[in-house]
């Protein structure tokens, strides 16, 4: 071994091994102290810059304190408590945004997720290994709400949002909770400003809006708000097509329905809820039904067990007989081809009118007439009618609402055709994603996992956000029903857009039975032939 001055370069060599140690560069002892000061004092002003709000308090504390003593800061804290509770007693949602919101996030954040946050990241699996260290995703901030925590997590450099939703189960329970949701942008939408700082504001809005593919956002659900019983929405007088209130989410504000020029498919199990769907929507178009601004043609294959109580609110209604159900949706295909021929070259989207006002065909079990319907003929009529509406009458104002148990491609065929989904309770996992589409179990649609008190609660899609939102639709009861066909009754020339085919309660035409076709013998000729010739050549028997 050769030894060399210190600080030089010092090469050792072990037949093909060589170790190269470099130079050492030592500093005094007053540069690292120097240095270390400087980072510290550029970490607390960065932090100050951070949390503007917390280091005013901090600094108008210590003022008060000086000039009055502990009277100085006594009396102002209580007048701010008593501020908050009049503040929340008269706008709850601003004081949750606003004062609670924030306080109960930065509590969270700091006594809540930091402390377990190297264990759940390393246990789902989030956690990287990169040049022999543990590399953790970041938690940058927590929102909180009356019910939810809004985690902004920044992943680890090559990690994808679809990593996170895959573990979404195993972070709400490393976290205590039952449900959590992980999205890849913001789950909120900016406010719409308006007034003299609508300008600033909406600055302020596009920078924390701004599009961040580093950034992903986990949803804890820490109060269930869809555990208790959803009232049922007022009725408009003129309803709002672009967004219809059918439900509530899980942070308490309400799930609109987009039904202009769309189709809607509803998925659920026996009484997991469909039904809740279905009247929700109908009360919700209740204003428009008795103005004449919107036409329910209701098919109900079940004989009119689910939509015979609100018979006034329905322009056609069909639940008996097949072929009145196979008429009413020819009838909406010709409604279709009408509507094609006058307003092509006119506009691209129907506006529903008076004149022309929107046709909604609601099928309940729709795959009593795609699938269980044993007269091959009269379901392939049906069949092609459906096919004809999904295809075409979005964009003329022929709209399908149906509702089925079984979303399989041999009972739905045309399941493709549906751009609004919604997911109610089902019996297997796979079925989540040929409801709502491919992956959407991943993103947290569990909806094979429903409890049993969860009847009306299913999955959505929202609109621009391919991660699903769980919601609770409202309860409408037989009374409320009653209540709704009574005050708002189709008009008496509802059916008129075509001539009605007048069918619509016939019973089921009776059939002769067919006649049984002549069976051959059950050996073919050559081994009868054999046989004959064994026997003798007499009549086979």
């Amino acid at each position: 071994m050769i030894r060399r001055p210190r600080g030089e370069v010092v090469m050792t060599t072990a037949g093909d091994l060589m170790v190269i140690r470099p130079r050492r560069l030592e500093l005094p002892v007053w540069l690292i102290a120097l240095g270390l000061v400087l980072r510290w004092l550029w970490r607390g002003l960065w932090w100050c810059l951070r949390h503007p709000v917390a280091v005013a308090l901090v600094v108008v504390g210590v003022t008060l304190y000086r000039e009055f003593g502990r009277t100085g800061v006594i009396v102002p804290v209580v007048l701010a408590a008593a501020v908050s509770a009049l503040w929340r007693w008269r706008h709850e949602s601003s004081w949750w945004t606003w004062c609670a919101g924030p306080i109960l996030g930065r509590f969270r954040q700091l006594f809540v997720y930091r402390r377990a946050w190297r264990e759940a990241m390393t246990l789902c699996g989030l956690a990287k290994v990169y040049d022999h260290r543990t590399v953790l995703p970041e938690l940058l901030r927590v929102r909180s709400d009356q019910a939810l925590d809004v985690l902004s997590i920044r992943m680890v450099r090559g990690q994808t949002p679809e990593e996170f939703q895959k573990a979404t189960a195993n972070l709400a329970y490393a976290f205590g909770r039952r449900h959590a949701r992980v999205y890849s942008e913001r789950p909120d939408d900016p406010p719409i400003r308006s007034g003299y700082w609508a300008l600033v504001l909406g600055a302020v809005d596009r920078l924390r809006f701004r599009d961040r593919p580093s950034v992903v956002y986990l949803v804890v659900v820490r109060t269930d708000a869809l555990r208790t019983l959803v009232d049922p929405f007022d009725v408009p007088t003129v309803p709002d097509f672009t967004a219809l209130p059918l439900a509530r989410r899980e942070d308490l504000r309400h799930w609109c329905l987009h039904l202009l020029a769309t189709h809607v498919l509803i998925g659920g199990a026996t009484r997991s809820g469909k039904g809740s769907v279905l009247w929700s929507l109908v009360r919700v178009l209740a204003g428009g039904i008795s103005s004449g601004l919107v036409r329910l043609w209701v098919i109900d294959p079940k004989g009119g067990m689910e939509f015979a109580v609100g018979r006034p609110l329905f322009a056609r209604f069909a639940c008996k007989s097949f072929e009145a159900m196979a008429d009413l949706l020819d009838e909406a295909v010709t409604v279709m081809r009408e509507r094609q021929t006058r307003l092509a070259g006119a506009v691209r989207v129907h506006t529903p009118t008076l004149d022309d006002p929107l046709v909604v065909v609601v099928i309940d079990e729709m795959a009593a007439l795609t699938a269980y319907l044993q007269d091959v003929d009269l379901r392939k009529r049906i069949a092609g009618s459906l096919g004809l509406l999904l295809s075409q009458g979005a964009g003329v104002g022929v709209l399908v609402v149906a509702a089925l148990q079984d979303p399989r491609k041999e009972v739905l065929p045309f399941r493709d055709l549906f751009p609004t989904r919604i997911a109610l309770g089902l019996t297997e996992a796979a079925q989540v994603d040929l409801v709502l589409g491919d992956g959407a179990r991943n993103r947290g649609a569990l909806a094979d996992q429903m409890p049993r008190w969860a009847k009306g609660v299913g999955y959505v899609i929202l609109d621009g956000i391919p991660e699903p939102a769980r919601v609770r639709f409202s309860y409408i009861s037989d009374d409320h029903i009653r209540e709704l066909a009574a005050e708002y009754p189709a008009p008496a020339d509802a059916a008129d857009i075509l001539a009605q085919v007048g069918r619509e309660t016939a019973t089921e035409p009776s059939r002769p039975p067919l006649p049984r076709q002549r069976r051959g013998p059950l050996l073919p000729d050559s081994l009868l032939n054999i046989l004959d010739r064994d026997t003798g050549g007499g009549e086979p028997r």
